[in-house]
């Protein structure tokens, strides 16, 4: 019998309380009291299902992946029913599916949206919204620690200079997480504040461009973003869930660090650079660089939304830089850089070694002395195959529910890759609210998915189908 990690699960219910009293205090401060008792219910659920499954005594014993598998999965699931309280029981009428399909896409850090017009929603369900992709966010990274027995050296060398990860050495980089996503936030709203906009907005972006969520508290950002400073500087701040969460952190502290602390970061600057150059030289029109780099950024960190354009030219192009992703300890979704470039750097040395046998190969990192194996070479190779065989899979099941085939194509990426839809993907129209049962239901799960980590899938199946 498998058993849930409840105790893990409730710091994140004590997290729903706190946004819960936040939301109360903000509504009674600005008199908005149409969904007040609705975050009442968030409160006393949230705070009730933290006690229990404290309090809950699972028999000690020695927790195998599998099992933290299941937590997280179970975490993605079950927490998204809590926040969709507010949701549920507000003044809007939703269906408890489109309440569900609301939060979980907040909680994945996808965005999609039941809601066609934000400007009829209250000011405190606006806020629910992002408070929601910033747990998420959070949920997200502390996974990944919790998970972390699924991932190479290379990467837990970024983390930290210990060999393994017992309890005292997780519970460290929890915290140590915590605080700088915090604190980060924080930095977010301050820069935004400084920048004209206005308390309300600077807060909603601030937890949504940390978490790589996808909601707005408008309904075109163009809004909010009114001069070319502001967007540049909204562009540079999605580099904040682009790069690693301890880039920050790791360069203050640089004296006790080595570099491999900055492999990932370093790959990230050059991958950037060059994308920004290349489309600063090709494809920027009629002083519209602002908005192409709001646009570039956007992809690259997986958050989506942008400055309304349509270029039908440029959107595999976006697509393909969503699918890429940023680095792996951040909150951006995606196949990830480092993992795409090791994969394409070993199959050239092993095409090299054919056609040159007396040549030495070396499969090293640049900027670093790390040399990636064989084994992790394969980790990233099924990946990649357990992508498209989940695109495919996707797509066919979207195309069967009546949705025309480009669609269901850019939509399964969005959705594998956690990225709003919005104008640079053209579909920023699609409509999710009268898609039927089966069809959100879909998206749900997938969401899902690709928020787990790919690499979780292929253990799951190892579990079922090799049982030794």
């Amino acid at each position: 019998m498998y058993l849930i990690q409840t105790k893990y699960l409730s710091f994140f219910f004590v997290l729903i309380s706190i946004f819960s009293i936040f939301n109360i205090i903000y509504s009674y401060y600005f008199n908005l009291y149409l969904n007040l008792n609705t975050y009442y219910l968030s409160f006393f659920f949230s705070l009730i299902i933290s006690l229990i499954f404290y309090k809950i005594r699972l028999p000690e014993k020695r927790l195998n992946i599998f099992i933290k598998i299941l937590t997280v999965f179970f975490g993605y699931i079950f927490i998204p029913l809590v926040l969709s309280i507010p949701f549920y029981f507000s003044i809007y009428n939703l269906t408890f599916l489109n309440s569900f399909f609301e939060s979980i896409s907040g909680f994945t850090s996808t965005g999609f949206t039941i809601f066609e017009n934000i400007k009829h929603i209250d000011q405190s369900l606006i806020l629910w919204r992002s408070s929601i992709q910033w747990i998420g966010g959070l949920y997200f990274l502390l996974s990944i620690i919790f998970l972390i027995d699924i991932y190479d050296e290379n990467f837990k060398k970024t983390l930290t200079n210990f060999i393994s990860f017992d309890n005292s050495e997780i519970f460290r980089q929890t915290i140590k997480i915590f605080f700088l996503y915090s604190l980060i936030t924080l930095l977010i709203f301050i820069i935004l504040k400084i920048f004209s906009l206005r308390a309300f907005d600077s807060l909603n972006l601030a937890l949504t461009l940390i978490s790589s969520g996808g909601f707005l508290p408008v309904n075109d950002l163009s809004t909010i973003l009114r001069e070319n400073t502001q967007i540049i500087v909204v562009s540079f701040l999605m580099l904040f869930s682009f790069f690693s969460l301890f880039l920050i952190y790791n360069l203050i502290f640089f004296k006790s660090r080595n570099i491999n602390f900055f492999y990932e970061d370093l790959h990230l600057v050059v991958y950037f650079s060059f994308i920004v150059s290349l489309f600063f030289l090709f494809f920027s029109f009629n002083n519209e660089f602002s908005i192409n780099l709001l646009s570039l950024a956007s992809s690259m960190s997986n958050i989506g939304f942008a400055i309304s354009e349509n270029k039908p030219n440029l959107v595999i192009l976006y697509l393909i830089l969503v699918i890429v992703g940023g680095s792996f300890f951040s909150t951006s979704s995606g196949l990830r850089f480092v993992k795409i470039y090791s994969l394409f750097k070993y199959s050239i040395n092993q095409i090299l070694s054919f056609s040159r046998p007396k040549n030495i190969f070396t499969n090293k990192l640049l900027f670093t002395k790390i040399n990636f194996d064989f084994q992790e070479i394969n980790k990233y190779f099924l990946t990649i195959i357990i992508f498209i065989i989940s695109l495919f899979v996707l797509i066919s099941l979207l195309s069967l529910s009546g949705i025309e085939f480009e669609n269901s194509f850019k939509l399964s990426v969005l959705t594998l890759m956690n990225t709003v839809n919005s104008s640079i993907y053209g579909l920023s129209e699609f409509n999710f609210n009268d898609l039927n049962y089966f069809t959100k239901y879909t998206l749900i799960f997938f969401m899902v998915v690709g928020r787990i980590e790919l690499l979780t899938i292929l253990v799951i199946i190892k579990k079922f189908l090799f049982k030794n």
